[in-house]
């Protein structure tokens, strides 16, 4: 073996472990609050659960996320046309000081939610800058016969990441919940010491003028329909829910045109920001939509995965409400288990046998799992329970690591940073979708049920019935984000001054473990089975979309190319 190739081979791997450490951090930082929030909430002194403080809420959870889906395609072209490695090593940096500074927040209430949200914005414009590119950076240093291999950590990195956030924010949150921001830090700062000394860019180089028209109409037009979408599950009026809104129509509507525009507006332009007429590659487009489709029937799941074990199984097997944050991460850990089991080895057999049989397989058994998850009891055994999560992250993992490279594999080389920013927009941008839609679905089977079941418990135990009434009549999400809180719903409503005019046996009752519980289990069930089925349908039609895909593509190995994918795309 040369030097050369030698350096190569080596480098190469440096390249992987690198960039799976920026996506695995990513990805933990997406999630880890999610865990963390209690924690983060009572630490600078504001109730998430007052009607006032949603906006908070909501946006420390999802900031993150939606900042990240917003610019991926930019800075993933801006790195075509100015170098990939460069774009990556920025986006570390910006990360890792935007981490630092998370968690020297010394201020306290309103003021403190302000400033993590402007802070989690900041890191998750580095998040962008690293999912944006880490994929084409691998793309360049892999060979085709190997990118499977490659994408496939990287891309199950990213996955399990948002699992593994769920316990990390669990162990650190309860001892400090600064701890879940500092802990970035380091590694964040080894990382982009590390990118900057031995990263370097082997990619093709475009020279092109920014695209602002589009990278504008983009930007504002997904920014407002995510917007859209975020503030649909608030409640609106007397509806449970903000669809109804005419601010949460106008924005939808205002999204949807603006992408509309981008669109036309691409077909236009000498060098746009993403050339549309990638979608004409068949493994492209198919890919991409079965990312999509899969991404929003696993996105909003973890979240009722989550609110299931914190709101009702945990408490109802005697954990405290104060711990159920923490155990419902260990319990989910089976369903990372799978991914990283699954991920790594479809990843290198799709590149023998193609990324079609692996893919399609994958997103079958996992639209099985959903309807095993469907027929468990709402207390259920958790044997049954941890064995449908492994499959499901079995499944989930044959499915995005032989996808991932047959993406990046028919683009190409001087598109590969825009496509897979377009790749990363359908994850991510699924993600919010999906949270909209699984809470929509939750919510309307919660509205029918829970209050009248709430109104009478609270009576039952001497609880004032205009008090029960002005309770039960709540807005829904406010019992699903107490659940996802890991807050005791009871305490947390009527206040502990109300609780302690009540008599001994009727609070030792409304703040036990069983009572909310068990008034949830019901309507909570009604809206896991249209959750379930909704996420079954998703991943059936993902299988059908990969299905579709085509025969094995590799850009620029035409013998590869069935006859309905011979199209290319001009410059």
């Amino acid at each position: 073996m040369s030097t050369t190739t030698e350096h190569e081979d080596r480098y190469k791997w440096i390249a992987l472990s690198n960039t799976t450490l920026g996506v695995l951090l990513v990805a933990i930082n997406e999630s880890i609050l999610i865990i963390a929030l209690p924690a983060i909430f009572r630490g600078i002194k504001l109730n998430p659960l007052v009607p006032s403080n949603s906006f908070y809420l909501l946006w420390i959870l999802l900031g993150f996320m939606l900042v990240t889906a917003v610019l991926v395609v930019t800075l993933g072209r801006i790195g075509d046309i100015y170098g990939r490695v460069r774009m990556y090593n920025l986006g570390f940096a910006i990360f890792t000081a935007f981490s630092i500074l998370l968690s020297i927040n010394w201020l306290h209430g309103q003021a403190a939610g302000a400033f993590i949200i402007g802070m989690r914005l900041g890191q998750g414009v580095g998040g962008a800058f690293l999912f944006a590119n880490s994929s084409a950076i691998l793309t360049d240093a892999f060979p085709n016969n190997q990118r499977g291999l490659a994408l496939g950590i990287n891309n199950i990195a990213g996955i399990a990441g948002a699992f593994i956030g769920l316990v990390v924010g669990g162990l650190l949150a309860p001892v400090d919940w600064r701890l879940v921001f500092i802990v970035s830090a380091p590694i964040g700062l080894a990382g982009t010491i590390w990118a900057y000394l031995k990263l370097r860019d082997n990619g093709v180089r475009t020279p092109a003028k920014i695209d602002w028209v589009g990278n504008i109409l983009f930007a504002v037009g997904l920014t407002v329909l995510l917007v859209g979408i975020t503030y649909g599950i608030e409640p609106y009026g007397s509806s449970a829910m903000g669809w109804g809104s005419p601010k949460v129509l106008a924005e939808l509507a205002i999204g949807i045109i603006l992408l509309v525009a981008f669109v036309i507006a691409e077909t236009k332009v000498k060098h746009p920001m993403f050339r549309i007429q990638l979608f004409k590659i068949r493994a492209f487009s198919a890919g991409n939509f079965a990312s999509l489709l899969a991404a929003i029937g696993r996105g909003g799941l973890m979240f009722i995965f989550v609110m299931w074990l914190q709101g009702i199984w945990l408490p109802l097997h005697g954990y405290n409400f104060s711990v159920t944050p923490l155990w419902a991460g260990i319990y989910m850990l089976p369903l990372t288990l799978g991914f990283l089991v699954a991920g790594p080895a479809s990843g290198i057999l799709s590149d023998k046998f193609g990324a079609r049989p692996f893919a399609t397989t994958g997103m079958a058994l996992a639209a099985l799992t959903f309807v095993g998850f469907d027929f468990l009891p709402i207390n259920f055994s958790y044997l049954p329970f941890a064995l449908l999560m492994l499959g499901n992250g079995l499944a989930m993992g044959l499915f995005a690591s032989p996808n991932r490279a047959a993406v990046m594999n028919s683009l190409p080389p001087d598109q590969r940073g825009a496509g897979a920013g377009m790749s990363g927009v359908f994850q991510n941008a699924a993600m919010v979708l999906s949270m909209g839609i699984f809470f929509t679905l939750m919510i309307s089977g919660i509205a029918s049920d829970l209050p009248n079941a709430l109104y009478h418990g609270l009576v039952v135990n001497n609880v004032p019935a205009q008090v029960a009434s002005k309770v039960s009549h709540l807005p829904p999400i406010s019992s699903l984000f107490a659940a996802l809180l890991g807050y005791d719903p009871i305490k947390s409503i009527l206040g502990a001054s109300f609780l302690s005019h009540l008599p001994a046996h009727s609070v030792a009752v409304l703040s036990g473990h069983r009572f909310f519980p068990t008034l949830l289990s019901k309507p909570f069930s009604a809206g896991l089975n249209l959750a379930f089925l909704f996420g079954a349908i998703a991943c059936v039609l993902a299988g059908i979309a990969s299905l579709l895909r085509g025969k094995r593509y590799v850009h620029g190995q035409e013998e590869e190319l069935g006859a309905e994918q011979n199209e290319t795309v001009a410059d």
